[in-house]
């Protein structure tokens, strides 16, 4: 989770808008603190217009830094007329993990050994619990796409009040899709109305292991009994992973 040393400074002029300067400390996936410093031109016709965001860390790449801005303005689109400096804030200190390709560089001995023990280019795999889907039909086609635009394989479960997503690909397509489902307004309210997925939990996220099945597509099955879906798991080389998350699920 984020830090919460947060330090703001303006300036202000009348004919020229608002800067805000802005820096937080985050902590991204191998658990060390990154320092963003994040500066906002507010125009004046701010909020209607948007505004403009610069990125910089010393322990971040060029590369990240324009990823983190790019996402930024991403979300400020789904802002745009009313104010956001505080929603961008927040939701960077909750998503850089998943933003930026690779882990930051941070001197010593701790992250510079887990960062050589990390190979990006391995193939990863998410597991996912859903707390419940509204909208059944339309949240599933939504995951299908997301799982074939990103080149994802494995299998949405649907076991009783269970509902599982398991994912094998990219790394750097896994973080991708944990953004799409983290601020994507992917199912409905009691009331019917558009909502963003906050009922769901990352129960793992590793490296596949030789003894791991490869899944050669992505599919929705349904299971009638527990012992189905863990028959579902051992053949994938997975039991260790059902025996641990899925259990506890019931409870």
């Amino acid at each position: 989770m984020c830090g919460q040393c947060v330090s703001v400074q303006t300036q202000s002029a009348e004919t020229h808008g608002i800067t805000f300067r802005i820096q937080i400390n985050v902590k991204e996936l191998l658990d060390t603190d990154i320092l963003l410093k994040l500066l906002f031109h507010l125009p004046v016709n701010y909020p209607s217009t948007l505004p403009e965001i610069s990125v910089n860390s010393d322990q971040l790449t060029r590369a990240q830094c324009t990823d983190v801005k790019d996402k930024l303005l991403e979300q400020a689109k789904k802002h745009l007329s009313e104010p956001m400096v505080h929603e961008l804030v927040l939701w960077i200190q909750e998503n850089l993990k998943y933003v930026i390709k690779q882990p930051a560089t941070v001197y010593n001995e701790k992250t510079t050994l887990s960062k050589a023990e990390s190979t990006e280019d391995a193939v990863w795999m998410l597991l996912l619990h859903l707390d419940h889907m509204r909208a059944k039909a339309k949240y599933v086609k939504t995951v299908e796409k997301w799982a074939s635009d990103l080149r994802l394989t494995g299998r949405l479960m649907f076991m009783g009040k269970i509902i599982l997503i398991l994912l094998q690909g990219d790394r750097s397509n896994i973080k991708e899709y944990l953004i799409l489902q983290k601020t994507s307004k992917v199912d409905v309210d009691s009331s019917g109305k558009k909502c963003k997925e906050k009922m769901i939990s990352v129960l793992c996220e590793t490296k596949v292991q030789p003894q791991h099945k490869r899944f050669q597509m992505f599919e929705v099955k349904e299971y009638s009994t527990l012992d189905e879906l863990q028959k579902e798991f051992e053949a994938a080389g997975l039991a260790t992973l059902f025996s641990e998350f899925v259990p506890p699920l019931l409870k």
